[in-house]
């Protein structure tokens, strides 16, 4: 995999990595901003888990970049779909249990704090192991049967 690791591909992983650090951490104001706020105060787990989030995001986006520049996405793509996935359950993993209108809306405010607040930890770590599925995917297909510029596998 490292051998058709271009310049291209480091950056498109450190700005996707940035941009769902801010997708993520924004909203829920894990990143503290003016527009967003939050009634209970963030996790000190919730900062490490925003962090492999987004470096995971970043490297599986950096992937889906073909050795020529262009982005090669599949709708039928399984690894990106997982990807997709877990990084929305990121959102619930790192927002503010209370502040989440489905979450308030299924289990009211004493049933968030109650229930939903202690199973964030297990939805950040679903969502890690969901986005390392779908990189270790993508690493293992990339590997098994590479791809050159013009499109052509290299294994015969």
């Amino acid at each position: 995999m490292a051998a058709h690791w271009t310049p291209r591909h480091t950056l498109v992983a450190v700005l996707g990595t940035v941009a769902t650090g801010l997708l993520i951490g924004l909203p829920t104001d894990v990143v503290p901003n003016p527009v967003f706020g939050r009634a209970v105060p963030v996790t000190w787990w919730s900062y490490p888990a925003l962090a492999v989030i987004a470096v995971l995001s970043g490297l599986l986006l950096a992937t889906y970049i073909r050795p020529g520049g262009d982005l090669q996405v599949d709708a039928q793509d399984r690894p990106a779909r997982r990807g997709v996935l877990s990084a929305l359950v990121s959102l619930f993993a790192v927002g503010c249990p209370v502040c989440n209108e489905l979450v308030l809306v299924a289990l009211g405010s004493s049933g968030a704090m109650t229930w939903f607040a202690p199973a964030q930890p297990l939805l950040a770590a679903a969502s890690v192991a969901g986005l390392g599925w779908a990189l270790r995917a993508r690493w293992r297909g990339r590997s098994a049967c590479p791809v050159t510029a013009g499109g052509e596998t290299t294994a015969s």
